[in-house]
């Protein structure tokens, strides 16, 4: 590391903290906590109002349980850890289908169950929280629930056939005409969205788990990655795919691409096989040159391009600059080529300058492509949690 590259990083490692401590966990420890019906709203506007009615969705409760566990790991801050143990306790309680297994997608307001269908990406996202609360506190309860989700999507995802990973099921576990995870997605059976994720998940469990099988399906899923998901002529990841991997889209996402570069290299660390990691590094730094196809010259990313009718929407969503920081941060660390570097910083500059929300804390959804806040889109929600941007901080205090 040269001197200038030590002092960028030693910045940045000073406001990744701050930003941590200081906007993003306060917001959702004094304005997201329900005292009134347990767990966490389920909504908070983008005019910061709360919307104590909405519901409750997997995603948001279990992204709150990993972000302040992966924050009281580092920081130690007692906290964060009540804060965790109360989203765990809470998932726990309420979210579990304890007849048929797996977690409902959302809860109505009360807690009790409101769509109970088994979508494998909120599963996987439960895996990665389970086992981080795990990291932190040795919770056997929560190992064994990420285990047994773990076990749930192997016997009822995994396509034995083709390979990869059906995307949802109906409460007794029936494969679902409608799969979408979003209204915006296709209805496809296989997804990079949720594969990705799936990845994340079966790292950090295989951090606490180091089980044969689980060994298997992670390295399963990194060559899955690398022979059917990413481009092999583009770099870009393709986004839908039918039963037999035939590619269903034209979208590039650049947020993703940038994300799973990353992801994909930790994955094969965590892994601990020589052989995957040098399959894995050139690949993770393709992936990172076509991402940069989305850059600005403030090294800002804008969210996607459709090279079928060439539609771009150049806003700055959240998650996509806090996946920019720290992939481009991987990138550099990779490549040692420190404009990677350069990018992070700028990019970490543009989200101090434009994205946090100096006023009421946490960060805006999105900054438009002509400099103004977006405010129709939530600043809490089912969608928007503290998971990409408490990871970012995490990420930068971690690394150089």
């Amino acid at each position: 590391m040269t001197q200038d590259a030590g002092k960028i990083i030693d910045e940045m490692k000073k406001d990744a903290l701050a930003e941590l401590t200081g906007s993003i966990l306060p917001f959702w420890m004094t304005k997201m906590v329900d005292d009134h019906r347990g767990g966490f709203y389920g909504r908070i506007d983008g005019e910061d109002n709360i919307i104590a009615d909405a519901p409750k969705g997997a995603i948001l409760n279990a992204r709150i349980l990993w972000s302040f566990s992966a924050a009281y790991e580092m920081i130690k801050d007692p906290e964060y850890l009540n804060t965790a143990t109360g989203a765990r306790d809470y998932i726990l309680a309420n979210f579990f289908d304890e007849k048929n297994g797996g977690s409902y997608w959302s809860l109505a307001a009360d807690g009790t169950p409101l769509d109970t269908k088994k979508q494998i990406y909120s599963q996987a996202f439960l895996i990665y929280a389970l086992s981080q609360y795990f990291i932190v506190t040795g919770d056997i309860v929560s190992r064994d629930k990420a285990i047994e989700l773990y076990n749930l999507i192997e016997k009822y995802s995994f396509d034995k056939e083709l390979n990869g990973y059906f995307e949802a099921y109906d409460r007794e576990w029936h494969l679902l005409e409608d799969l979408r995870l979003s209204d915006k997605d296709a209805n496809e059976k296989k997804t990079m969205n949720t594969h990705l994720h799936i990845l994340e998940a079966y790292t950090n469990l295989y951090r606490i788990w180091p089980d044969y099988g689980l060994h298997k399906q992670l390295r399963n899923l990194i060559i899955l990655f690398v022979e059917k998901i990413i481009d092999e002529t583009t770099g870009h990841l393709n986004l839908f795919f039918d039963e037999t991997w035939k590619c269903k889209s034209t979208m590039y996402s650049y947020g993703h691409d940038i994300e799973s570069s990353w992801l994909l290299y930790e994955a094969a660390l965590v892994l601990n096989d020589d052989d995957v990691i040098d399959m894995v590094t050139p690949v993770a730094l393709k992936v990172a040159r076509a991402a940069a196809e989305g850059l600005q010259p403030d090294s800002t990313m804008i969210y996607e391009w459709d090279k079928a009718n060439g539609h771009t929407d150049r806003d700055r969503h959240w998650w996509v600059q806090a996946e920019t920081v720290v992939g481009y941060i991987n990138a550099w660390e990779l490549s040692g080529n420190e404009a990677w570097l350069d990018t992070a910083r700028k990019c970490l500059s543009f989200i101090q300058d434009k994205l946090v929300d100096r006023k009421n804390g946490e960060w805006h959804w999105s900054i438009r492509d002509d400099g103004t806040v977006n405010r129709t889109d939530d600043k809490a929600g089912f969608w928007k949690c503290p998971y990409h941007n408490s990871r970012m901080c995490l990420e930068i205090l971690k690394r150089g």
